[in-house]
């Protein structure tokens, strides 16, 4: 009878098991995600083809599929050709079939054409890791029951079934659908802790859209982004250097006008400054909206959520339902009508690509006018601090 080389109290398998899905979560967020899909970070040589190995036994991931599948959910994010958008395709169908839309897609030779550039491309690649990426799985199969006997299939499964639930589910599902979101950038992404802790800092999905080269995924103190942990010890051995992190917000009370380096940083921070609006006239919309509910209940039927959102979203991303029911909120209400106009306008302003930085800095200024004299607390405070903005 056949005896494992490594005996285990239970628990301890449940120890090795959840270490093993950690070192391949790293390998991911650190390998995968940072460094060749964003090339937030560069890594030496040696962790690089170490985390590459591990993925090989892991996982199975091609390299080059991973990072051109999810380069195309960045420039695609919410639309027709987005691989997994669960407001495309809806919740069910990428949170329990996320791994068969991975597949799909990785067959698409013109995604791996596009936007598979600067992935690894030497004889390693080409002749093992990409060529027979099952072969890897299988090892690990056999390094799992020769070290642990058959509790060590009930670990591979676990492994095999991390990252296809993890990321291709959780993710690209639910992180585009639950959480909250600190940062009104134009896609659905949210942030999904504390439920998705232990998957990398992954979990801070929407911190990563607004800022996608981004080698750090966390923006505010309580989050926790345990892959930039594993960078900074990367760092500490001079084995990674990172190369960029996403911009920090400065404020100079002691500015009262707006100037080209309050133009740069709104264009800088566009999408934490929507965010921030939508913050200062949360109070302001939810009364209103209760006010007119309260009126004629019988037309304003919405959630008061819902018709929030709506307000902070640009137009193009409404239904025509949506749209018109917006459309009946602004015109029974003044204050939203205005609210949401002024909204709209600051967009546009880091939209406007043909207009000299000089033009940008009035219509800023001009913006900031009409926003004091609107009326609304809540717009003139922002207004006030927007001008502060270094």
């Amino acid at each position: 009878m056949y005896t494992a080389l490594i005996d285990l109290p239970w628990w301890g398998y449940v120890l090795v098991t959840l270490a093993l899905t950690q070192i391949t979560i790293a390998c991911v967020t650190v390998f995968l995600h940072r460094h060749q899909a964003h090339r937030a970070l560069d890594l030496h040589p040696l962790p690089s083809h170490l985390f590459r190995f591990w993925l090989w036994l892991a996982t199975g991931v091609v390299t080059k599929e991973w990072a051109s599948i999810h380069r195309k959910h960045h420039a695609k994010c919410e639309t027709a050709e987005d691989p997994h958008s669960p407001i495309v395709l809806g919740i069910g169908k990428v949170l329990f079939q996320g791994y068969e839309l991975y597949r799909k897609e990785a067959g698409n030779r013109e995604t791996m054409e596009r936007y598979g550039h600067g992935t690894p491309d030497d004889w390693l690649e080409h002749n093992l890791y990409s060529k027979h990426s099952s072969l890897g799985i299988a090892l690990m199969l056999l390094i799992d029951v020769l070290l642990f006997g058959p509790v060590g299939l009930t670990i591979w499964a676990v492994q095999m079934a991390w990252i296809p639930v993890n990321a291709a589910g959780i993710i690209n599902g639910a992180g585009h659908y639950w959480g909250y979101r600190n940062f009104q950038c134009a896609d659905a992404s949210t942030n999904i802790v504390p439920l998705a802790i232990f998957i990398g800092g992954e979990e801070l999905h929407n911190n990563h859209h607004a800022y996608a080269s981004s080698a750090k995924l966390s923006n505010k103190w309580y989050e926790l982004d345990i892959g930039w942990g594993y960078i900074r010890i990367l760092q500490l051995f001079g084995l990674a250097q990172v190369k960029k992190l996403a911009p920090r917000l400065r404020i100079n009370p002691a500015k009262t006008v707006c100037d080209l380096e309050t133009l740069q940083a709104v264009i800088t921070n566009r999408y934490e400054v929507t965010a921030k609006y939508a913050k200062s006239l949360k109070r302001t919309y939810s009364e209103e909206i209760f006010r007119l509910k309260a009126q004629a209940a019988d037309k304003f039927d919405m959630d008061v959520a819902r018709a929030r959102q709506w307000l902070h979203l640009d137009a193009n991303f409404l239904t025509p339902l949506q749209k018109a029911k917006l459309a009946d909120l602004t015109a029974a209400s003044p204050t939203l009508a205005q609210a949401y106009a002024l909204r709209q306008e600051l967009a546009s302003i880091w939209q406007r690509s043909s207009a000299s930085k000089e033009q940008l800095v009035k219509q800023l200024e001009d913006w900031c006018h009409r926003a004091e004299n609107s009326g609304i607390a809540a717009l003139q405070e922002f207004s006030r601090r927007l001008r502060c903005y270094a």
